[in-house]
């Protein structure tokens, strides 16, 4: 009996993953680090993104990722600074061998600051240009790894370790 229920639940598995492997959809989610120009400080930041996949080759993303939270106390006075990206892109894909391929971004993102200094808050918001390449490899139909470097602004470098799953 348990034999018949472990065959039964495998064959579930193989199935939702082969169904997996033909769905367009996927979703992802990614850790990393930003870099400011001029700074030889790096924030860590998350993100999380889902895409539509047209062809292998072609698809578009949209994601939210943070870029940084700081907090630093200078002469008694605490100042935290918080920066988000908002992103629209499209992707292009070129698949190489055995599971790996490469990537391409173009797109635009909606980048927020918010912050405090002592009792005084800003905020401030500004659309730009986003592009950005990466390298990819297939686990499984379903399951893949991304690591990718993007510009989300000139003075901004984020690099990005990510999972994507599609379903």
């Amino acid at each position: 009996m348990f034999n018949k229920i472990a065959f039964a639940a495998a064959l579930v598995i193989a199935s939702s993953a082969a169904i997996a492997a033909d769905s367009p959809y996927y979703v992802g989610a990614d850790i990393g680090t930003t870099k400011g120009e001029g700074s030889s400080d790096r924030e860590s930041g998350y993100g999380a993104f889902a895409g539509y996949q047209f062809t292998k080759h072609i698809a578009v993303e949209a994601g939210l990722r943070r870029l940084g939270d700081e907090k630093e106390t200078i002469g008694g006075v605490t100042g935290n600074v918080r920066v988000n990206q908002l992103s629209v892109s499209a992707v292009g894909t070129l698949p190489l061998s055995n599971g790996f391929s490469v990537f391409g971004r173009l797109g635009a993102n909606r980048l927020s600051i918010k912050g405090n200094v002592g009792p005084n808050s800003f905020k401030d918001s500004d659309t730009k240009a986003l592009y950005g390449a990466g390298v990819a490899y297939s686990f499984s139909p379903a399951v893949s790894a991304r690591l990718e470097i993007q510009k989300p602004m000139s003075d901004l470098t984020n690099l990005s370790l990510g999972v994507s799953y599609k379903f």
